[in-house]
């Protein structure tokens, strides 16, 4: 036995996890490694062999914890193990994230050098506040202060060591960590920071006020958030998600908690180069320089559509029908950035070697596909 004892299962609510989690059991099963699931995510994958236990268990059993989505997923996990030394693996199922950092065919290397140690981790920090009920919550990408419309606009007094900086006037203010720069915070026009960094981003989004630039601040400088008396009734999301609302005269101490998880990486892509990909980044080196080996075809079942990532980003889709037993492929598409380099062919190949594999008997209205098929009669089921 290596280095990891009992591996820690987080699933997407709702994307296709089953071929990852039976990677992890079979991996697990060659090595005597235990593998735990939180009960109502295990419960919905056919024939898993992971262990069901709640979530306090796991996180105090898992020397490692592995999410299986996107970056919802990944924040999730990290806010279980928030606070603790186990590393969290990131595996992509769908669309490319900051936080993960293997496909799925690397999933297996990926385990066997966690198991040898042969990793570095990356520490992230989180960002932590009182809400006006007194519960406490915390968030790794960001909390904001958000306008409820109807209500006004949200006005909001940025104090900083406990004097009085800039108040804002806009659709909402954001505190965000470097994590959360590339999300909402990016949105409203705040700067990327690099995971390295230890700080807070202020940001406001749509600001009305003559003043509308971000702050960075040091985790060690006081920081808190004022509902001023002009202000509307305002939502305060936590990671993107509703927690409470503050009416005004609302206080809001904003506390960073650095080094709050520890996210696992391989050194194969930097945060800069997922950055670019994943925002697009202008006069970037962008497709022109993808590797086209780097292909992988995932089937995002809520989509209803196997998608073709190059170098993890979205390249094109084969669209499909699953009906009484049968897969009907029926359009592919390939970004106009993407085209000349056989993506299609590679989307055909897979969604019908996925169907073979799955026993499914095929019908081809895609002419794509149908003119595939003429060229390899072999790929037909």
């Amino acid at each position: 036995m290596g280095m990891v004892e009992v591996v820690g299962l987080v699933l997407h609510p709702r994307r296709d996890c089953g071929s990852a989690i039976r990677a992890i059991t079979g991996w697990a099963e060659e090595r005597g490694v235990t593998v735990l699931g939180l009960p109502a995510e295990v419960s919905r994958i056919n024939h898993c062999t992971a262990v069901a236990v709640e979530a306090e268990e796991m996180v105090q059993r898992a020397g490692l914890l592995v999410s299986l989505g996107g970056d919802g997923t990944m924040l999730r996990t990290m806010r279980l193990v928030e606070g603790r030394k186990t590393p969290v693996l990131g595996v992509n199922v769908g669309r490319l994230g900051f936080l993960a950092e293997v496909d799925l065919p690397a999933l297996g290397e990926a385990l066997s050098a966690i198991d040898e140690h042969r990793y570095t981790v990356e520490s992230r920090t989180a960002v932590r506040t009182v809400l006006p009920d007194g519960r406490e919550v915390s968030a790794f990408n960001d909390i904001a202060l958000v306008r409820v419309p109807g209500h006004g606009l949200a006005a909001v007094g940025i104090r900083v060591e406990g004097r009085g900086f800039v108040n804002y006037a806009a659709d909402a203010v954001i505190v965000s960590t470097p994590t959360g720069s590339t999300a909402y915070s990016f949105s409203a026009g705040g700067p990327i920071v690099s995971p390295n960094v230890e700080a807070l981003i202020v940001s406001a989004a749509a600001a009305h006020s003559s003043f509308n630039r971000s702050l960075v601040l040091d985790t060690s400088e006081q920081l808190a958030l004022e509902v001023l008396p002009s202000s509307g009734r305002l939502a305060i999301e936590v990671d993107g998600i509703i927690e409470g609302h503050a009416e005004p005269g609302a206080r809001l101490e904003i506390r960073p908690a650095p080094g709050a998880a520890q996210v696992i990486r391989f050194g194969r892509t930097s945060f800069y180069e997922r950055a670019r990909r994943k925002l697009r980044v202008e006069g970037s080196a962008q497709a022109g320089a993808l590797d086209a080996t780097d292909v992988v075809v995932v089937d995002s079942f809520e989509r209803e559509r196997y998608e073709v990532l190059l170098g993890g980003e979205v390249a094109g889709f084969l669209r499909y029908r699953r009906d009484a037993g049968r897969l009907e492929l029926l359009h592919t598409e390939i970004d106009q950035a993407f085209s000349g380099r056989g993506l299609a062919s590679r989307l055909a190949a897979a969604a019908l070697a996925d169907a073979r594999s799955r026993a499914t008997p095929v019908t081809a209205s895609c002419p794509f596909v149908m003119g595939y098929l003429e060229r390899h009669p072999e790929n037909e089921s």
